[in-house]
């Protein structure tokens, strides 16, 4: 695989952050929060609140409101049980299931390899703790993996659904048992 390499130019520190993004798009995202920590640690320093995220005007969404958690398991079976379960006790909206993943990992000293099936479970943000309290108190694992990423965008409709299947546990004198 050839390898392509920036110019070597000597730029002052934002302008060659910028270049070397444009080298790497993936990175855009962190880019322009770490072009916002100036202003952010400004504002902390004069004592106001620092901005938080506004939702897109046309979509209402509120940027993180809503999260991808990931969830292995041992087969199938037990993925669509607590799919099952946590659709039922309104923790998720939905539960995709990836069949036959490769994990490799370090367990006990030991460099451990298994096939597995990935949980992707679209919920909200508010609803991860509960959720990873549910998954670990059925999950046949030691140590479950339970993980979430927050859903910056979207289609708004689909996130708006999110939040509304399951708007019942998010109000907790409302969680099922």
């Amino acid at each position: 695989m050839r390898r392509v390499r920036a110019p070597a130019v000597l730029l002052g520190g934002g302008a060659a952050l910028l270049l070397s993004l444009l080298w790497m798009p993936a990175l855009l995202p962190v880019a322009s929060r770490l072009l916002s920590l100036p202003r952010a640690l400004t504002a902390m320093a004069s004592g106001s609140p620092p901005a938080q995220p506004s939702p897109a005007a046309d979509s209402g969404y509120v940027p993180g409101s809503v999260s991808a958690a990931f969830v292995t398991c041992p087969n199938e079976k037990v993925a669509k049980e607590i799919a099952r379960a946590v659709v039922e006790k309104r923790l998720a909206a939905c539960v995709n299931l990836i069949p036959q993943i490769t994990s490799i990992y370090e367990w006990k000293g030991k460099i451990e390899e298994d096939s597995e099936v990935l949980m992707m479970i679209k919920t909200p943000s508010s609803l991860v703790p509960a959720l990873t309290d549910f998954v670990r108190s059925v999950h046949p694992y030691e140590v479950a993996e339970v993980i979430s990423l927050p859903v910056e965008q979207g289609n708004s409709p689909y996130l708006r659904w999110v939040r509304q299947v399951t708007e019942a546990a998010s109000d907790p004198s409302t969680v099922p048992p």
